[in-house]
């Protein structure tokens, strides 16, 4: 994992969401959370014809939007100062059926789906035995869950800090066949000093736009890398 993370220092009084920000931050740090069904049927298709799996080619798909866009890319440096990440990479829970606990890794992303999917396959097996947040993690990390036992109609996370988490946090359960549809519900958080609900409604139709043409996305990816 490279640890040498890059990110560009902001300045609130240069930055055209500064005031906003500093409200949000200061004032009313407010969370948002949105729940969207998603039609997964070509990705579940995708995964299979491949040989992936589902769960790290999810973990891929969110990523390649969550990189795309600025606004879920901020963070804090270690004095405290607002940075954007040059990317951010998933922190997941790997699932033990055995004793019912997980291990929380973050897998570096990458453009490159068959890279990322590597990367998360060894980083599984080389914690298979570790439970709990594995130490010396980069720091440039969005949050991700997995309810795979039930589909849900709406999941919110709640971050007891001091209103100054900024990643998002992005949950989804299981898929269940719906009139010829794999229908998925898919969650999102996000701290409302760094984003609207314009932006997180956008991150919801690029996410479905993606896995209607994921076929062609990975294929895009693997021919730039």
């Amino acid at each position: 994992m490279d640890m040498g993370c890059r990110y560009t220092g902001i300045d609130l009084d240069q930055w055209d969401r500064g005031e906003l920000f500093r409200t949000y931050i200061n004032e009313m740090p407010i969370v948002m959370s949105l729940t969207v069904d998603l039609d997964v049927t070509g990705l579940v298709e995708f995964v299979r014809d491949h040989g992936l799996k589902f769960y790290p080619t999810m973990l891929w798909v969110v990523s390649k939007v969550v990189n795309a866009h600025d606004e879920f890319k901020y963070g804090w440096d270690s004095k405290g100062e607002l940075i954007r990440w040059d990317y951010v990479s998933p922190s997941y829970a790997d699932f033990h059926r055995e004793d019912e606990r997980f291990t929380k890794l973050v897998t570096e992303f990458s453009e490159d789906l068959s890279t990322f999917h590597a990367r998360f396959l060894a980083d599984r097996e080389a914690n298979k035995d570790r439970r709990g947040f594995v130490e010396g993690q980069a720091p440039n990390f969005f949050d991700v869950s997995c309810l795979p036992w039930m589909r849900y109609r709406h999941f919110d996370v709640h971050v007891f800090d001091e209103g100054r988490f900024l990643a998002p946090v992005i949950t989804w359960g299981k898929f269940e066949e719906e009139r010829g549809q794999l229908i998925m519900p898919l969650t999102m958080n996000i701290h409302h000093a760094v984003a609207d609900g314009f932006h997180l409604s956008r991150f919801f139709l690029e996410v479905q736009e993606f896995i209607r043409n994921i076929e062609n996305e990975a294929l895009f990816a693997d021919k730039r890398d």
